[in-house]
């Protein structure tokens, strides 16, 4: 859980960084940086920042493709912390 939080923590801030930079008029992150983060464990911090920045919240497209990568993060997430990618099995309550 600490890399979800570390992770959010980045994307927050860079999400505070390209919406600095879209007011002042300055070179903004790509969106592709924005959803890898997201994908790549920050994306608690990424909804946070959408609800309290009100940024990246209304482009429908990029909306789209955030919400696939929080679910590709996911499901990986569940995969790979089930028993059986970890060679974990149990029968009649033992782990082998």
């Amino acid at each position: 859980m600490g890399l979800y939080f570390a992770a959010s923590v980045v994307c927050f801030i860079t999400y505070a960084i390209d919406k600095s930079a879209a007011i002042a008029g300055r070179r903004r992150v790509p969106e592709k940086t924005l959803i890898l983060l997201g994908f790549a464990c920050g994306w608690p911090g990424a909804i946070i920042a959408q609800q309290v920045l009100r940024h990246k919240s209304n482009k429908l497209s990029f909306r789209s493709a955030f919400w696939a990568s929080v679910v590709l993060n996911v499901v990986g997430f569940i995969a790979l912390s089930s028993p059986r990618f970890r060679g974990q099995y149990t029968v009649s309550g033992t782990v082998y």
